[in-house]
């Protein structure tokens, strides 16, 4: 098993987190920024959008930001920014898949972290239009850790949803066939199978085909697809293997949702992640 990523003594490593930025509902860049700073992680915010709330309110309010990205990334290259990893989640346009694939040009040495943000339950996100869907694909198939869920998964590769519970040789199947698109390595996640349970699956060059567990718990909430995704690659850069990080991220989030469950309205305002950040430090030993 291959380490994605190898800590080296006391240097702090630098990643572009590429996420839009949402004012309340934890989710996104309120997740990425204080879970990989945990890590002992440079983090670098690339606003992809700007959010009053979460999409699961109702009337909330978004700024597309494509058209400042260029001169802001720009800007970067001028002042000899150096990444270590691009981390990119939800987007607000098809235009910014091309901008993420530019700043791969440009840090081609960066590990490629992909979290392909778009659906849940079936149904594509309201911001999503059909050109932002297929992009979104081209983009999954460049990178070096892909963490869909099912849907998601499901939408990557033209298949109609069949609903959570899907077996395991189905889940090869899609997980390889995510691989032949390009993805090196692929966490496939939030998958039932009527045992009362979460089961994720990890498969790709790094990694033989691994599964996680955890109960499943009786709500859902927003946001936990962000808090595993950014768990996941906070363990990576700490150093620990996919395997290891898979597991780390899937109790990190299910740990997060026990403590959410204690707080009022907790089925709105998001993951409740922040008790639990030293979790993340002791990553780094």
């Amino acid at each position: 098993m291959t380490n994605l990523y190898e800590r080296e003594d006391a240097y702090i490593p630098r990643v572009a987190a590429i996420h839009d930025l949402c004012g309340y509902g934890k989710c996104s860049l309120g997740v990425a920024i204080p879970v990989l700073s945990a890590a002992g992680c440079d983090v670098c915010p690339v606003p992809t959008g700007l959010f009053s709330s979460h999409t699961a309110f109702p009337g909330w309010y978004m700024h597309d930001t494509t058209d400042i990205l260029g001169d802001y990334l720009a800007a970067w290259a001028g002042i000899g920014v150096e990444l270590d990893a691009v981390y990119s989640g939800f987007l607000g346009a098809p235009e910014q898949v091309d901008i993420i694939k530019q700043v791969w040009e440009t840090y081609p040495k960066a590990l490629r972290v992909v979290d392909p943000v778009m659906a849940d339950h079936g149904k594509v996100y309201p911001t999503y239009t059909p050109e932002l869907v297929e992009a979104m694909g081209t983009l999954a198939n460049g990178a070096d850790i892909l963490t869909p869920n099912l849907t998601e998964a499901a939408i990557i590769l033209g298949r109609g949803w069949q609903g959570a519970d899907v077996d395991e040789p189905t889940v090869r199947e899609m997980i390889l066939e995510l691989r032949e698109r390009g993805a090196k390595n692929v966490v496939l996640k939030g998958i039932e199978h009527g045992d009362g349970l979460i089961h994720n699956y990890v498969w790709g060059d790094a990694i033989d085909f691994t599964e996680t567990t955890n109960a499943k718990l009786p709500y859902m909430l927003h946001g936990t697809g962000d808090v595993f995704a950014s768990t996941l690659l906070a363990a990576v850069m700490a150093g620990s293997n996919l395997a290891e990080a898979t597991a780390f991220a899937a109790d990190f989030t299910a740990d997060a949702m026990l403590i959410s469950a204690k707080q009022p309205n907790f089925e709105d305002r998001g993951v409740s992640f922040e008790p639990l950040l030293g979790k993340v430090t002791a990553l780094l030993g």
